[in-house]
């Protein structure tokens, strides 16, 4: 059993409706198709060093499923339960905030913007982003 997690490139003043339909969209089959959004690439370029989504994987791995689904303007994921997902989110809401991104959760409907208040960055997690 796992949980989804969505992260978005949308614009900053998008509401939280426009959030979820953007969500929904990206997991439809009628997505559209284009050039990658440069904030996704450089989120799941950098997660990925980290959590690889290809096998073999590692008995830590976050993922439940993989590959990850990647869109021109999403990266959705979905999480094992229990510590080993616990590092991986917290990298995740890390890039996220980095990278300018928007990260629903469609579990609860939660919406979090690269501007809300969180924890600040830690430089540490962040040096995979060299």
């Amino acid at each position: 059993m796992g949980f989804d997690l969505v992260v978005l490139a949308v614009d900053q003043c998008a509401t939280d409706a426009e959030i979820r339909a953007t969500a929904d969209r990206c997991r439809s089959p009628h997505h559209p198709e284009g050039d990658l959004d440069e904030r996704i690439v450089g989120f799941y370029e950098t997660l990925r060093v980290r959590y690889p989504d290809f096998s073999p994987h590692d008995q830590d791995s976050p993922w439940m499923t993989t590959p990850l689904d990647v869109g021109i303007d999403h990266v959705s994921m979905c999480l094992s339960f229990g510590e080993r997902s616990d590092p991986a989110l917290r990298l995740v809401d890390e890039l996220a905030q980095r990278h300018e991104l928007t990260v629903y959760d469609p579990q609860d409907g939660k919406v979090t913007r690269p501007a809300d208040v969180r924890e600040p960055l830690d430089p540490a997690i962040l040096i995979f982003d060299r």
